[in-house]
């Protein structure tokens, strides 16, 4: 008897094997992505650390986890305003030079916060400011990074540099919270600020091995009117505005972290970084699996069924009465905010035109840190009103109706195809300004 395998059987399992991993191709492709991607990938590590330790500390000086949410009204605020700002200067200026001094700016941060940690007595009022800072500093290294990313990589490959980011970003955001709670609790946060400092030098010596990469050739100059012409089309793409609206509305009212040093206390003392950690192994799941991300088109769909899952998790995260129950519906909801973000950064990077990218870029950041950072804010000052447990709940039962009422007002997003939207910005890239 032969041993090859059924031929009807092998096609289904090969396609089944290249459905459910993680596509490389961008990273086999262009040099300058790779040195870009490992970069941001030693950089994203630090940032998970400080991520969990700057909180951490607010709680500890203060006990009081409304602190702990006004850091997210300290970060909003500049990131609103520069955001714009750096949207425009991204698609005027060599994108690579601001990346760095930026860069420099975000290392200068971490220098502070190192300063301030190794007094007797740190300040609180250098956290607020700090965190300030890094929004502002954010505000204009992200959108440089996010129209960079599309000049290294072929339009076609987006969705595997969606799934890329994310496979970075959830990694980096398991390992670096679990460790940052050690490094606080064994040799203080002055370690923790010190290593994120560290990352952040890593990453300017590779972002200086790219090729310059200077702005669009229909560019605008920095301006209030280019700003405005950003907006403008923002505006009359309906689609684009769901991705903004739907996930503002999920990390407005669903959104927890806020409330994980109090949680874990009243979990019997659990390590605040277990639950920064374990929303994070959801995304690695997905995004190690995404390779079947490419054969969906009907992205707003797909987000909209992400963003419903994701406000059921917050939910039974909430109401969960034992430690692992909450970290299983925290895994869900973090598999779930990925896929979401998955399809959301696709619609993005496929079908904008480059002369705009680092306009639109800038607003898609508003889009996605609004409302952590204002949810932060709403999440404390909840639960200093009417307990953890019902902020928790009541912010994932808000999503669920927040996202029924946008659907019903933007039904072009449901409606949206990627591969008409892939015509649509090869059409736009061939028409001047």
């Amino acid at each position: 008897m032969s041993s090859e395998p059924l031929p009807d059987q092998t096609p289904p399992l090969r396609a089944w094997r290249s459905a459910v991993k993680l596509d490389l191709a961008p990273l086999r492709a262009s040099a300058d992505f790779r040195k870009l991607y490992l970069g941001q990938f030693v950089s994203g590590f630090g940032s998970a650390i400080s991520y969990v330790v700057l909180p951490w500390q607010m709680y500890q000086l203060t006990g009081s986890s409304l602190s702990v949410g006004l850091l997210g009204i300290a970060e909003f605020l500049p990131m609103f305003i520069l955001a714009f700002v750096g949207g425009a200067l991204a698609d005027f200026v060599d994108r690579r030079r601001l990346i760095v001094i930026t860069e420099l700016g975000l290392a200068g941060c971490c220098a502070l916060l190192v300063l301030n940690s190794l007094q007797a007595a740190p300040q609180v009022w250098v956290l607020f400011v700090v965190a300030a800072l890094f929004a502002g500093l954010n505000a204009l290294h992200r959108p440089a990074l996010e129209a960079l990313t599309p000049r290294l990589v072929p339009p076609d490959q987006m969705a595997a540099v969606s799934a890329l980011s994310t496979f970075r970003y959830s990694f980096s955001y398991i390992i670096g919270p679990a460790l940052a709670g050690v490094l606080a609790a064994t040799f203080g946060a002055a370690a923790a600020f010190s290593i994120d400092l560290a990352t952040y030098l890593v990453a300017i010596c590779t972002v200086l091995l790219i090729r310059s990469v200077p702005g669009p050739t229909q560019s605008d100059r920095l301006s209030f009117r280019s700003i405005v012409d950003g907006l403008r089309y923002a505006r009359s793409r309906p689609e684009i505005m769901g991705t903004y609206i739907i996930d503002i509305i999920a990390m407005f009212f669903g959104m927890p972290i806020a409330l994980f040093p109090a949680l874990a206390a009243s979990f019997g003392g659990a390590s605040v970084g277990l639950l920064y950690s374990t929303l994070a192994v959801g995304p690695l799941l997905v995004s190690l699996t995404s390779a079947w991300t490419k054969r969906v088109h009907r992205h707003g769909l797909a987000i909209t069924i992400s963003v419903v899952i994701w406000g059921l998790a917050i939910v039974g995260f909430g109401l969960a009465p034992q430690l692992w129950l909450a970290l299983a519906f925290l895994m869900v909801a973090g598999a779930a905010d990925c896929a979401s973000g998955l399809f959301r950064m696709t619609m993005w990077n496929e079908t904008i035109p480059d002369r705009l990218r680092g306009r639109l870029a800038g607003i898609e950041m508003i889009s996605y840190l609004s409302g952590p950072y204002l949810g932060n804010a709403e999440s404390g000052l909840v639960a200093a009103w009417a307990g953890l447990r019902f902020s928790v709940v009541s912010g994932g039962v808000l999503t669920l109706v927040g996202t029924a009422v946008m659907v019903a007002l933007l039904p072009q997003f449901l409606r949206y195809d990627g591969r008409e939207g892939l015509k649509r910005k090869l059409a736009e890239d061939e028409v001047p300004g």
